[in-house]
Formats: C-alpha cells, sequence, structure tokens
C-alpha cells in the first residue's frame, strides 16, 4: 500500500474515532443513570421501567461504539507498525475496496467468513 494512501486511511480512522467518542459521551449525557438524583426521587414505577430500559439500551450502544474505537486503535497501530492491510489469518493482503468500505478490518473477507461459520 502506498504510504499517500496509508495516510488517508489513517486519516479517516482518526476522524471516525474523534467522531465516536463524541458520541459516546453524548450517550453518557443522555443517560437517565446518569443524574445524580436518579437514586433518590421517588418515581413511579413505569417511570422506573422506562429508565432502567434507556439505561440498558444507551449502555448497548456504548459498548458497541467503543469496542468500534478498539478496532480503530488496533487499524491505527498496525499502520504505523507497517502490517496493515494484511489478513492477521492468512497472512494475504486485504483487498482494497474491502479497506475502504472497513478501514478498521483485520481479515480478508474469505478468512472473515470462515471465523463466522
Amino acid at each position: 500500500m502506498k504510504k499517500s494512501e496509508l495516510k488517508i486511511i489513517t486519516d479517516k480512522l482518526s476522524k471516525e474515532k474523534e467522531k465516536i467518542i463524541g458520541q459516546i459521551e453524548i450517550f453518557k449525557q443522555s443517560d437517565p443513570f446518569s443524574d445524580p438524583d436518579h437514586t433518590i426521587d421517588n418515581a413511579s414505577v413505569d417511570t422506573d421501567v422506562r429508565e432502567q430500559e434507556a439505561h440498558q439500551r444507551i449502555e448497548a450502544e456504548i459498548n458497541s461504539l467503543k469496542k468500534r474505537v478498539t478496532d480503530i486503535d488496533q487499524a491505527l497501530l498496525r499502520a504505523s507498525k507497517g502490517t496493515y492491510g494484511v489478513c492477521k489469518r492468512c497472512n494475504k493482503s486485504i483487498p482494497a475496496k474491502r479497506l475502504q468500505l472497513i478501514p478498521e478490518a483485520t481479515y480478508c473477507v474469505s478468512c472473515e467468513e470462515e471465523l463466522k461459520s
């Protein structure tokens, strides 16, 4: 992979990471459990249930976003080590089109499918 292509991809990954971190902060702020008075309020049962469900949805979304940040960090590390774009399983080059769609990809399509089955 050319250095110019790698630079474009790493810039894209860095921007995506920043965007995701911002999304995580927004989710944290919208979590009903982030309110310190939540534990002492006398809300009705149905309100408590709605807040619990909202908290669980937000928590799941945050966990998913944190995983993406980890994947992006690993891709940036591979880029700095010179192993970006190489399948971790078969050591063949990951096609450029796949990396354009999923810049944090660690496996080629064949290996990804094998791992899923």
